[in-house]
């Protein structure tokens, strides 16, 4: 088996890669500051398991974009506060698995073998609430609900790009993120503002510029 650590602490990567090595079959493993840096790890060998450090890295996004772009790798959340509401929105990151924050060394072991073997071990208590999270439709965002409220910081961000004209490439250079994640983060952006084309948000982005420069300030209204 062989596996990425994805830890923004070098010392922290490094001590889990010593823990982890020529341990449960594990025979690579490879250290990453950032998910740009697991991309490029993953274009280059075969890997079964990206061990995530999420208490660093929090773009939820860039997570579920990964997991699309690596479907046979499977991610395991490091660090994980096991309640029912951070399992399940760590399952709508693409994560296939959890380590919870007051996991022993051995536990880690074996979360890796069960997140490489497609299993998830948690408490009976977690996985009923996720069942009736499911039936329930807790864990998915209503179809009637406004989506614009629901933008990330990140797709504001793309969205600000986009209405600068900034091409996929040149918005992933200025923000760190591979063009797939771009593309990700642009496919979602289109179906929470609920329209079909990048010039559609490049519309709106400058009709809201607009539209606050027209707005008068609270000075002036005085």
């Amino acid at each position: 088996m062989n596996i990425v650590i994805l830890a923004p602490v070098r010392l922290l990567g490094e001590s889990l890669a010593v823990c982890l090595a020529g341990h449960c079959g594990i025979e690579r493993v490879e250290i990453a500051a950032t998910s740009t840096a697991v991309r490029a790890l993953l274009g280059q060998h075969i890997f079964d398991v990206v061990l995530v450090d999420i208490s660093r890295v929090s773009d939820s996004q860039d997570m579920r974009a990964l997991a699309c772009e690596w479907p046979q790798v499977r991610l395991l959340a490091l660090g994980l506060e096991e309640q029912r509401d951070a399992v399940i929105r760590c399952g709508r990151a693409g994560f296939a698995g959890y380590v919870p924050r007051d996991a022993s060394l051995e536990a880690l072991r074996n979360a890796v073998l069960d997140c490489s073997g497609g299993r998830l071990r948690c408490p009976a208590e977690i996985a009923g609430e996720m069942m009736r999270a499911l039936f329930s439709g807790d864990a998915q965002p209503a179809q009637d609900a406004p989506q614009t409220s629901a933008l990330t910081n990140r797709q504001e961000q793309v969205i600000e790009l986009i209405g600068r004209g900034y091409s996929n490439k040149e918005i992933a250079r200025e923000l760190d993120l591979s063009v797939a994640t771009v593309k990700h983060h642009v496919h979602h952006i289109l179906a929470k503002l609920q329209v079909e084309r990048r010039t559609h948000v490049i519309r709106r982005f400058r009709e809201s510029l607009r539209t606050s420069k027209e707005l008068p300030s609270e000075s002036q209204r005085r």
